[in-house]
């Protein structure tokens, strides 16, 4: 089976810079893939990688699929990289991208794959293949994402007030004396039985992060996300020495935490599974080369796991969330499974609304995301 492979590369404006430790993000860079095979049947992809996170750059994932040429095949594609986890991720999204999950009958308890023709046999594989058990939910709960600094609180109020439950703050970015004071004035402001999750980005030392999981112990704190990190041009050494610390902190403070940019290079899953992490998984699937791999490591190794936007475009968010919908969820104390709020409450997030993922809502249905149309972002980019 032969493929025509075509991408057309974007960089686009953020409607509002995102504020994170790293500074003002002003507009996103990635590439959309389109392939089609021999009997027409067309599928869309994305490769948006975060280098400052430690993944490939867009001009690697670019050169990548010129090396494949206009038309390619299975081996070819096969054969990308490992390092190129973006262009991996956006071929296997194109692949899948003519398959849709259909609710099975009111008889059958479950979900059936449909697959396109021509495909190959890899393009859907039912779920009972993959070592996976699709959600029986036909909709999650969504975190609102608040700008940083003191603007956190002034959505706030019409975000509960439109159903949210769930919010997530970006600290690590102002005086941490002055965000410390400011979280009392975010958790009072939220409404009743919310969480609140706070994301750091890798913002702070030791000291820093123990004097926020003192802080959040008794506050309405689902959990503190990757509250250290180190930059793979840090070195080996400090890595390691970041991953000790990062353990530490979690064995030592009741506040859960959550790994985000830990886990973005190869193998960084399973080797956080390895290490035992007690904490939660925040999983970006656009980042990740083996999504499907990645997933069947978490379930067995029955690890919280919080789905979360990589600020990519509606082709790669529909991929992303179609993802976060194969998961069954953790079992609560009933042992009935139960599914984190998806990290997706970012849009509208670009200046060209055309590019954007599904309309901010307290809760995504399936249908939500299967009516997201790839080609039109494709279009968008001509």
């Amino acid at each position: 089976m032969k493929f025509r492979i075509q991408h057309r590369r974007y960089r686009l404006p953020f409607r509002v810079p995102v504020r994170t430790a790293h500074g003002a993000w002003i507009e996103r860079e990635g590439l959309i893939v389109r392939l089609e095979d021999e009997h027409g049947v067309v599928g869309f992809g994305e490769a948006a990688p975060i280098p400052h996170f430690g993944t490939e750059t867009v001009d690697e994932d670019e050169a990548g699929v010129r090396v494949l040429g206009e038309w390619t095949n299975e081996d070819a594609m096969a054969s990308v990289p490992a390092r190129l986890a973006g262009l991996r991720n956006a071929i296997a999204a194109a692949r899948a991208d003519a398959t849709v999950p259909t609710r099975g009958t009111a008889g059958g308890g479950g979900a059936r794959w449909r697959q396109r023709a021509g495909w190959g046999a890899d393009a859907a594989k039912p779920d009972e293949d993959i070592g996976l058990h699709l959600s029986e939910k036909d909709h999650f709960g969504v975190a609102a994402l608040l700008p940083a600094g003191r603007a956190a609180l002034a959505p706030i109020a019409a975000r509960a007030e439109s159903g949210f439950r769930v919010f997530k703050w970006k600290v690590g970015v102002a005086d941490l004396a002055d965000e410390l004071v400011l979280l009392d004035d975010v958790c009072a402001a939220l409404p009743a039985g919310a969480k609140l999750r706070l994301d750091a980005n890798g913002a702070w030392d030791r000291r820093q992060a123990e004097r926020w999981l003192e802080r959040c112990a008794e506050r309405p704190v689902e959990f503190l996300e990757q509250p250290c990190f180190a930059e793979p041009t840090q070195g080996a050494a400090r890595q390691r020495k970041t991953e000790e610390l990062l353990l530490g902190l979690a064995g030592d403070f009741p506040t859960p935490i959550a790994l985000d940019e830990s886990l973005v290079g190869e193998g960084d899953i399973e080797r956080w599974i390895g290490a035992g992490w007690p904490g939660v998984f925040v999983v970006k699937p656009s980042l990740l080369g083996d999504v499907r791999g990645a997933l069947v490591r978490l379930e067995k190794a029955k690890a919280a796991v919080v789905f979360s936007s990589a600020l990519e475009t509606g082709v790669g968010a529909k991929a992303a969330l179609r993802t976060a919908f194969q998961w069954k969820g953790e079992l609560d104390s009933t042992g009935s499974p139960q599914v984190r709020a998806l990290g997706f409450g970012v849009w509208p997030l670009f200046a060209d609304a055309r590019c954007d993922g599904p309309y901010p809502a307290p809760f995504l249905r399936r249908e939500d995301v299967e009516a997201l149309k790839p080609e039109a972002v494709w279009n968008a980019l001509s």
